[in-house]
């Protein structure tokens, strides 16, 4: 029976090779015959079987001469079996010695990891350990411990970042509502259809960040319900389209939309749309003034893998390139991105429970692109 290696886990460091360097050609999983450390153990304790079954013969010998059992000769037992008994008894040593540096020689790095292990636990996210310390195959261990201590600091760093702007997002809206009313209630300021309408946008904000936090929990959790339709996608990125033309004539940009003619497809409209919403959002944001943001509408594929694809091309400076990468991971904005930097990583998780998939790269300009399956 053929087996494969396991899968790669996420924390694996990119640089390493998967399956471990010395793990052999064919994976038999478990198989402790097939794993050097094991070998190695095994080698050494049946060395010491052979060495205890030899000084067991040897104290058997002389027990059954010296009880008349068996007959040896004085000089045979003296010149051979004496001496063969003290040098493996000596050798036994020797190995048992060896045996206890060796053992601590592998326990201090697993003793350094469980150390660390328990720091991580308690949320110190800044112990590292060695590397080089130990047996290869604790080397291994060592950088992939590393890497997952990596990640999890990233990622409680983020998730510090995103409570602070959270709170900076919430602080905003409310501090207005609240001046406002106070202001009316003291009579500053009169309660007018202008001053309620300020008020409502102003609960509009707030409503569309809740609305956020929700939709990216229940992706997190893997629970975001879909409910799919037939629709007509174009209509769709129409509507979506027209809803920016007064955003995009303050600032003097102009929306070119093209849409071919495709087939009606099953998706739930409204994420699709929220997903079109957050590429709009993020286009127009970096859209300098007289610039251009195109849409597009095109089949992406026939047969069994046929779909569509949606692209939003603006005519800004683009991504740089060391934030190309990482424009959809969660919790993660540029300097100079306003809001919580929640849009792009909501449209990818909205584009992927769809079984989509989407990117970014530049092309005189920013250009995201996102594929929906038929």
């Amino acid at each position: 029976m053929k087996h494969h290696p396991p899968h790669k886990p996420h924390w694996w460091p990119e640089n390493e090779e998967w399956p471990p360097h010395r793990s052999p050609r064919h994976w038999r999983g478990t198989n402790m015959r097939a794993n050097p450390f094991f070998r190695r153990i095994g080698c050494f304790f049946a060395l010491l079987n052979l060495l205890g079954a030899t000084l067991f013969f040897t104290a058997i010998t002389y027990a059954l001469n010296y009880f008349d059992i068996i007959h040896i000769s004085l000089n045979l037992f003296s010149w051979l079996l004496i001496p063969l008994g003290i040098f493996f008894a000596f050798f036994l040593v020797l190995a048992m010695v060896f045996a206890a540096i060796r053992m601590r020689h592998m326990s201090m790095p697993l003793d350094e990891l469980l150390t660390a292990s328990q720091k991580v636990a308690h949320g110190d996210y800044s112990v590292r350990v060695e590397e080089t310390k130990g047996w290869p195959e604790s080397h291994a261990l060592a950088r992939g411990f590393n890497a997952m201590v990596d990640r999890l600091q990233v990622n409680e760093q983020g998730r510090r970042n995103m409570l602070a702007d959270i709170s900076h997002e919430l602080r905003n809206p409310i501090t207005v509502i609240q001046g406002n009313l106070e202001g009316m209630m003291d009579g500053l300021y009169p309660a007018n259809v202008e001053t309620l309408k300020s008020l409502y946008e102003e609960t509009q904000i707030l409503a569309r960040l809740v609305d956020d936090l929700k939709t990216f929990s229940l992706a997190e959790a893997g629970a975001l319900p879909l409910r799919r339709e037939l629709i007509d996608l174009g209509q769709l990125i129409r509507d979506a389209v027209s809803a920016f033309t007064s955003k995009a004539g303050e600032k003097r940009i102009k929306l070119d939309l093209l849409i071919e003619e495709v087939s009606e497809i099953e998706v739930d409209p409204l994420r699709v749309r929220e997903a079109l919403v957050n590429l709009l959002t993020n286009a127009l944001r970096h859209t300098p003034r007289d610039g251009v943001i195109r849409v597009r509408l095109t089949e992406s594929a026939s047969g069994e893998g046929r779909g569509v694809t949606i692209f939003v091309h603006d005519s800004g400076a683009g991504v740089e390139s060391a934030n190309l990468d990482h424009i959809f991971d969660r919790f993660y904005k540029s300097s100079d991105s306003g809001g919580m930097g929640l849009g792009l990583s909501i449209a990818k998780v909205l584009v992927e429970a769809h079984g989509g998939k989407i990117w970014a790269e530049n092309d005189n300009g920013a250009k995201i692109s996102f594929s929906l399956p038929r």
